[in-house]
């Protein structure tokens, strides 16, 4: 079977009207069941939200490739859509996507279809054949590109076996192995396998790589190969036999890095400086091997699994409680009662109470899944209870932050403590000796946790509260800073985790002025981007200016990222212009002492700021300023790309 059997006429959508992920998603899933491919709109969709829930499908570069292999599919397809508007998809690389493979293969689905969409995976690896997609105007045009790519990979894949069959390994080349696997096995898999050996050819190393899918395991490593090896790659979202790498320099990684990383992951491979793995005789290796990537990269992992989960108790129980402020301004509080601010009409108390509630959550949740990202499902009951400890025992954030790492290693500590226990007591580790010992050790160390870190979290209380002036210009400028110089990365993950933390303290008593420094730093290079390509019209070409115009919604929306492609492209003259535009922003903040609700919402939640108006005048001054600094040390663009 070929692609374009897979890819029928009546299953593509030539100009797709959705703008975000969800209605992109039911559009495409509808379009699916119009053309009699699945018999059940909701399992198929269902099949497509749970992969999704593992990581986006959004690849990056405009492509997405949502897929799902279910009861549902009456037959094989690949539904092909194609956005002119772009469709904000949640991709790797934060950008729009364009072009859209929505792939249905049925539960018993054969060789030969398997075999068709780990080709077409292939093929989308190639950047002039996306390039020719992004242009076809019709499903003829994108059938016969396919039919015509198809025959050209057939051709370089018999050249290939000619070549190496008269090729004798060279000794002085660098030799790697490499495992790709996605939990469908259906197209990341086959995507980083072409990924790597494409630039593994490119960097003159030679490669064999082992595709973990949904046809099984194919061009299995041996222990030859693994023996030779200078390194290995496991680029995987999914189990996939480790112990056979004992004793080998390894790098464990996403799959999705395996598509967009491979020369970082190639060049890591061949240096010597990837970390030795040790198997343990276990099948479960993988989850418990120490290559996945160093300490610190495992750290930020880990914090970062507990404040994605942790957000949005802070967001809306941080908003609801904002809104009982403004219940209670509304209707009207007595001089003598403005301590009872937001709690003293009914309506307000309400609003309070509601906030409240998911505010409460907010340090056991944290804990809670930085434990379970380092110790799995039995870390998530005893770092529940280590912050929900650090919060009655007055350590706040900071203590919930250390107790999830103590719940989490708690944990590793008791996995290897019961790993001899006899196969007749397997089945009660996880449901008794886990959770039971683990609340125990954890809950006692938290209890002498707690002393010190209440003392440090009300000395940073009170030094916060007494910001003002100087003081708290330079900590507004200094995070407002921080925000820019990543964009997104850990630098700014760290300013923003911390501006969330005061802003749990602070919340009852009018807001944070840190928060509103971080956010307004945060909005300030998506605008930038947006008043340099109006001002300096010259040296942006005219994809640039169009791609301006969609940052001056990601910055009013707070969503920093929108400038990461105009900072990849030019670091050097972009990120300084945005660090001197958000510091100056978060300066002006601080010094003034505005005040913000909520830990997110951009314009949407400009009501609950202390000054709005001074506010979206400091964020446009630094807009101003940044955008004008950019698009002056900014180079003309050349014929080519104008």
């Amino acid at each position: 079977m070929e692609i374009k059997d897979l890819m029928i006429k009546d299953a593509m959508i030539m100009d797709l009207q959705a703008t975000d992920k969800k209605g992109a998603i039911d559009e495409m899933v509808q379009k699916m069941y119009d053309a009699g491919r699945i018999s059940d709109i909701e399992t198929y969709k269902e099949g497509i939200l749970a992969r999704e829930a593992q990581t986006s499908t959004g690849l990056g570069d405009g492509i997405a490739m949502p897929h799902a292999k279910n009861a549902a599919v009456k037959e094989a397809t690949v539904l092909f859509a194609k956005s002119n508007k772009g469709v904000d998809y949640e991709a790797l690389d934060g950008q729009p996507t364009f072009l859209f493979f929505m792939i249905a293969a049925p539960e018993g689905a054969n060789d030969t279809h398997l075999q068709a969409l780990a080709a077409l995976s292939r093929l989308l690896i190639d950047p002039d054949f996306v390039g020719k997609l992004k242009e076809a105007a019709t499903p003829e045009e994108v059938q016969e590109l396919f039919q015509t790519a198809e025959q050209q990979k057939e051709a370089e894949a018999v050249a290939e076996q000619e070549e190496a069959a008269q090729t004798v390994s060279s000794s002085d080349k660098k030799f790697i192995v490499a495992v790709t696997a996605c939990p469908t096995g259906i197209a990341h898999t086959y995507m980083a396998e072409d990924a790597l050996k494409k630039k593994a050819k490119e960097m003159g190393v030679e490669i064999k790589v082992e595709t973990n899918g949904s046809e099984g395991i194919k061009n299995r490593l041996t222990a030859e190969d693994i023996a030779r090896a200078d390194g290995v790659i496991v680029a995987a979202d999914k189990k996939v036999e480790m112990n056979r790498f004992d004793g080998k320099e390894l790098v464990n990684r996403p799959v999705s890095d395996g598509i967009r990383k491979t020369e970082e992951l190639i060049n890591i491979a061949i240096s010597g400086s990837a970390p030795v793995f040790h198997g343990d005789g276990k099948e479960n290796a993988a989850d418990e091997g120490n290559a996945d990537g160093t300490i610190g990269q495992r750290i930020y992992k880990d914090l970062m699994n507990g404040v994605s989960h942790m957000l949005p108790f802070v967001i809306g129980g941080g908003i609801a409680i904002a809104l009982s402020f403004m219940v209670d301004q509304f209707m009207g509080v007595p001089q003598d009662q403005l301590a009872n601010l937001g709690n003293y009409n009914q309506a307000a108390s309400w609003f309070n109470q509601i906030g409240q509630a998911a505010f409460g959550f907010m340090l056991p949740v944290l804990a809670g899944f930085i434990a379970s990202s380092i110790g799995d499902r039995p870390g998530l009951i005893v770092g529940f209870a280590a912050g929900a400890l650090a919060n009655t025992g007055g350590a706040g954030f900071l203590g919930a932050l250390i107790g999830g790492f103590l719940a989490g290693y708690v944990i590793v500590f008791l996995r290897k403590l019961f790993k001899n226990l006899p196969k007749s007591l397997e089945g009660i580790k996880t449901i008794l000796f886990y959770p039971v010992f683990g609340l125990l050790i954890t809950g006692f160390l938290m209890l002498m946790v707690n002393v010190p870190m209440k003392a440090i979290n009300d000395g940073l209380n009170a030094f916060l509260s007494g910001l003002s002036g100087s003081n708290a210009a330079l900590l507004g400028a200094l995070l407002a800073g921080m925000m820019a110089a990543d964009l997104g990365g850990p630098i700014n993950k760290a300013a923003y985790v911390f501006g969330t933390a005061t802003l749990a303290t602070t919340v009852a008593t009018g807001g944070s002025v840190v928060m509103a420094s971080v956010m307004a730093g945060g909005m300030v290079p998506p605008l930038a981007i947006f008043v340099a390509t109006r001002l300096f019209k010259n040296k942006f070409s005219k994809t640039d200016q169009d791609a301006g115009l969609t940052n001056i919604v990601m910055g009013l929306s707070f969503v920093t990222e929108g400038s990461i492609p105009f900072a990849a492209a030019d670091p050097i003259r972009a990120i300084p212009s945005f660090i001197i535009g958000s510091a100056l922003t978060g300066g002006l903040v601080g010094a003034f002492g505005i005040k913000l609700l909520a830990p997110h919402g951009g314009i949407f939640v400009v009501f609950l700021l202390s000054h709005p108006l001074m506010y979206l005048l400091f964020i446009a001054i630094g807009a101003v300023v940044s955008g004008v600094i950019y698009g002056w040390l900014r180079k003309s663009p050349t014929v080519s790309e104008a």
